[in-house]
């Protein structure tokens, strides 16, 4: 068991070290988890580090070696990534959660489909996947611009870590598994064209007129088609893609049931979500993403 806690403890130390190499100040983790293990406020003796007043961890971030060396002795701590004074952004490409009732887009489907709306490439950089088979994309940050940190502005399951926010290293473990670098490219500079978009948030696109799609098929489906059309059309700002989503699983029941063609269902949210400002390739993997999973679980007719 200690010889366990032993090896694990050297796994993460190099992990530590590693990332101070690259100029990324690091701190301590709770072993297995993302949370900082350092002193709160509240617990503060004003001793040592601490001396002049409180430092929180973004503070105590550092790349000295053998402060790194001191810590990880203690015990087997994840590694955080101070991501501000790293002098990084770091793209967080979610996942959706294990309760989610569809098969909604994942992060790196909707910045997929962001870097085509602005007309670019998803960029080649540092990349790691997250326990949660997330993604992490490191950038290097402009050293006179202080980026905040953002949660979904950009595209539904896409954050970005700052200022006043850390990644976990590769190298970290938790229950659901280990943080490993999937691309070890150097971390490209942030590109022009997303550094705009987080200095200045898109404005809300406009809703155009939503043609209504010509179906053939029973009624019940025809009215379900022509109504979830409309809701997608009419979603909240920032909820199209979930809509879209929502709205082709529900009436992919037909299409398993046979009263709607698919090519006709998928035709018919395409315009709708292009309507409302969603890129073409978005829809296409949301709709095709929804109505497989619809098809998977749809109960027969009778049991409906």
């Amino acid at each position: 068991m200690t010889q366990s806690t032993d090896n694990t403890r050297e796994v993460l130390l190099a992990a530590a070290l590693t990332a101070a190499e690259r100029g990324w100040h690091v701190f301590p983790l709770r072993p297995g988890t993302k949370r900082p293990a350092l002193h709160g406020e509240a617990s503060c003796t004003r001793t040592g580090a601490c001396e002049a007043g409180h430092q929180k961890w973004e503070q105590r971030a550092t790349t000295d070696p053998d402060r790194i060396r001191a810590t990880w002795s203690a015990g087997p701590f994840n590694v955080g990534i101070a991501t501000g004074p790293s002098g990084l952004l770091v793209v967080d490409l979610d996942v959706p959660k294990d309760n989610s009732n569809v098969d909604a887009p994942t992060g790196a489907v909707t910045f997929g489909a962001l870097c085509e709306r602005t007309g670019h490439t998803v960029p080649t950089t540092y990349r790691t996947r997250t326990a949660s088979s997330g993604e992490h994309l490191y950038f290097t940050a402009p050293d006179d611009t202080r980026l905040a940190n953002t949660a979904g502005s950009l595209a539904p399951l896409v954050d970005t870590r700052a200022w006043g926010g850390y990644v976990v290293a590769a190298g970290s473990t938790s229950p659901a598994g280990p943080y490993a670098i999937t691309d070890d490219t150097a971390p490209a500079v942030v590109p022009a064209w997303l550094l705009r978009l987080l200095e200045s948030p898109p404005a809300p696109q406009p809703v155009t007129p939503f043609v209504r799609p010509t179906v053939s098929g029973s009624r019940a489906a025809t009215a379900a088609l022509e109504r979830e059309c409309r809701a997608v059309v009419g979603a909240p700002e920032g909820e199209g893609n979930i809509t879209l989503n929502r709205s082709a699983f529900k009436v992919g029941r037909f299409v398993a049931w046979g009263d709607l063609p698919r090519h006709v269902v998928e035709e018919a949210f395409q315009g709708a979500g292009e309507t409302r400002g969603l890129t073409a390739a978005e829809c296409r993997a949301t709709i095709r993403s929804a109505l497989d999973s619809s098809l998977r679980k749809a109960r027969p007719r009778d049991a409906a």
